[in-house]
């Protein structure tokens, strides 16, 4: 509408192929086509993220100390290609389906007959959950993604999971008669995103079929060598027998674990099931329980799990205390938090594994690592549920603000 004679840009577009959205293209293309020219200027830039961050910082004090000194050691553009290097890496991500369904409900008062509040629902939201949503993250990085896990034949939402799935996953689900799909239903005061009450559909003393135990490990033996690696995220509701911990452990190339403490499982889902990993990543809950010491040193309980399990990588999450990463090379490293708002805390635990395990597989240092996964679970936290994943234009976006 506009057909403008010139259209200018600053310098930070001098060299086009380094916009992160590779739309300075598409609008050069559409300034030529209506006669009109594109100009770069060579003046001194002043970023606006720059600026806000340097005057108008909205992070606390810890917060600020540690980003002033990692940008002295990484700039945005290291950490941007430290993701872009994890497109190839061939990944087998096994772990259990869970289907996340948001009841929006308000308040109405006490009901006259019984000691309850009362609700009145709104409407509702329903999120591929659990490994699914794990898978929906790092497909978003990873171009070679073979996903293992087992989906009941009852009340199963096959045709939901196919549909939000990421089409770039490989999907390899195995059948149980004898379950229904994970259902996870909470009810939601949609005001302030407050959990009023959840319901499981779930059977909690389910054990893995015999025969589709034996499938699954006949595929594994079969075939998990080709893999670069395994990401195994457990949240303990019967597909990780032991038998599977014993194939996976003995035969991967390179394992990443995360297993999860939830309702269901509470103190029998542990980290130490497994027999070795090369990278693991829990939250501190989980790791003191592991460790059966509510009162230790973290540090202390990181080298003796990091030594049980002869585990080189370990990235415990401590919410909205950051995280703290151990490796046997960089030793320990504490990553402040950087999200100021949260919306949602449900999955920015599996958007953090999943997006930092083939980071750690391809070597990357661990403050980097630290600070992807602190990246990736600060945007995560202002997305309601699993309504979409961490894209990675958004994180790269999100980064680059960060470090300006």
């Amino acid at each position: 509408m506009l057909k403008p004679h010139f259209y200018v840009k600053g310098k930070d577009y001098l060299r086009k192929e380094d916009d992160l959205t590779g739309k300075i293209f598409e609008e050069e293309e559409a300034v030529r086509s209506v006669g009109g020219e594109l100009f770069i200027t060579d003046e001194i830039t002043f970023s606006s993220s720059s600026l806000i961050n340097t005057y108008f910082s909205k992070y606390p004090e810890e917060t600020k100390i540690f980003l002033e000194s990692f940008k002295k050691k990484y700039t945005s553009k290291d950490i941007i290609n430290a993701l872009s290097k994890i497109k190839d890496v061939k990944i087998l991500l096994i772990g259990d389906i869970i289907i996340d369904e948001y009841h929006y409900c308000v308040g109405m008062g006490k009901s006259q007959k019984d000691n309850i509040i009362a609700t009145k629902f709104l409407n509702e939201e329903v999120f591929l959950g659990g490994v699914l949503a794990a898978g929906n993250h790092l497909a978003n990085f990873c171009d070679n993604i073979t996903l293992l896990s087992l989906m009941g034949k009852k009340n199963n939402y096959k045709n939901f999971i196919f549909k939000h799935l990421n089409p770039n996953i490989k999907k390899n689900f195995y059948y149980s008669e004898n379950i229904p799909t994970i259902i996870k239903r909470r009810f939601v005061d949609p005001a302030f995103l407050t959990k009023l009450f959840e319901v499981c559909y779930l059977d909690d003393t389910y054990r893995l079929e015999s025969k589709i135990e034996k499938e699954i490990c006949k595929y594994l033996s079969n075939f998990i060598k080709k893999f670069d690696m395994v990401i195994v995220a457990d949240f303990g509701h019967g597909l990780i027998t032991d038998n599977i911990v014993d194939i996976i452990s003995k035969n991967a190339n390179f394992l990443a674990i995360n297993v999860q403490t939830n309702s269901a499982n509470l103190g029998f889902n542990l980290i130490t099931k497994f027999k070795r990993a090369d990278y693991i990543c829990i939250d501190e809950p989980e790791l003191r329980l592991a460790c059966h010491d509510k009162f230790s040193k973290l540090e202390d309980l990181i080298l003796n799990i990091s030594k049980k399990l002869r585990c080189k990588n370990i990235i415990i999450t401590r919410g909205h205390r950051g995280s703290i990463c151990y490796s046997k090379k960089d030793g320990f490293v504490e990553i402040p938090v950087f999200s100021t708002k949260v919306l949602d805390r449900i999955g920015a635990g599996d958007a953090f594994f999943s997006i930092t395990s083939p980071c750690i597989f391809k070597n990357n240092p661990l403050e980097l690592v630290g600070f992807i996964g602190n990246a990736a679970g600060a945007l995560k936290v202002l997305i309601v549920g699993n309504r979409s994943s961490v894209e990675k234009l958004s994180l790269f976006r999100y980064i680059t603000a960060l470090l300006r």
